[in-house]
């Protein structure tokens, strides 16, 4: 009630605090920041590991559990840890305490990944560290569909042209599409035919990765112009692909064809093994 009596008692004093109170409303209003998505601090990291041809249930065992390990004694103030292994993919989740540091644990698992490459796999890559914010949250997606085109040629397609170009918009995020299938020239071996010319399918590994590379060779000079000289053994077709020369027995020439099938093919469906820590 104070306040009402000494509004009574000076009546113009409240007066005028109620037309500076009108006054200065617009001009805060507009100088007031804003945003859609505030900076939130989230405290979950995602952690993402790749390594082709690694089933869901190896790939748990041998690179996602060894991570696990890894995590539980080197990065502090952690909660629990999910982790999905795929075909060649997992996804380790890292929930943190609430009003843990985000950006500390981002380091310490950023040092814990490349101390762990050691005891994975020869040729393992880093991984990819995510940490979650509202700003990630879509607000509008594109779904796409074609009744000529295959899915791995959509994806594709999404991937490097509807992507790149959308990725050049202001202030636009655009993470990698999702769904359909991924492209690749797959290699079917025919096991029956590589047993009965006496191959394994080491050796048509090894004749692909022998005789697909562009390696530098030098420079020639010709007149009075240097020119560069490469060694490109890289098939430019399909077709050529499955012309390379695996192995010459008997003065006869196997070919990838005879024992294998290069296609235009994409990577085969991911079967989940969920696990929480």
């Amino acid at each position: 009630m104070w306040i009402v009596l000494l509004a009574l008692r000076r009546p113009y004093t409240f007066v005028v605090a109620a037309l500076l109170l009108v006054l200065l409303t617009p001009l805060i209003l507009l100088r007031t920041p804003t945003d859609i998505f505030p900076a939130i601090n989230i405290p979950v990291i995602s952690i993402i590991w790749q390594y082709t041809g690694l089933d869901a249930k190896q790939f748990e065992q041998r690179i996602t559990y060894t991570h696990e390990r890894i995590l539980g004694v080197t990065v502090n103030n952690i909660q629990h840890i999910e982790s999905t292994s795929y075909n060649g993919i997992s996804v380790v989740k890292v929930f943190l305490q609430p009003g843990a540091s985000v950006d500390s644990a981002v380091a310490q698992i950023t040092a814990s990944a490349q101390t762990v490459l050691r005891l994975m796999p020869p040729g393992m890559q880093p991984p990819l560290i995510i940490q979650y914010n509202a700003a990630s949250v879509p607000i509008l997606q594109y779904a796409f569909s074609s009744s000529k085109m295959s899915e791995q040629e959509l994806f594709d397609m999404t991937a490097n042209q509807v992507r790149v170009g959308l990725s050049t918009v202001r202030g636009a995020m655009i993470p990698w599409p999702y769904g359909g299938k991924v492209r690749v020239i797959s290699v079917d071996l025919n096991l029956a035919a590589l047993k009965a010319k006496n191959l394994l399918a080491q050796d048509v590994v090894n004749a692909i990765n022998a005789q697909n590379l562009i390696l530098p060779s030098g420079t020639t000079k010709i007149g009075a112009t240097e020119y560069s000289v490469a060694v490109d053994s890289n098939p430019r077709l399909i077709d050529d692909l499955n012309r390379l020369p695996i192995k010459v027995v008997n003065g006869a020439t196997i070919y990838l064809s005879d024992v294998a099938q290069a296609h235009d093919g994409y990577t085969p469906s991911k079967i989940p093994c969920v696990r929480t820590v």
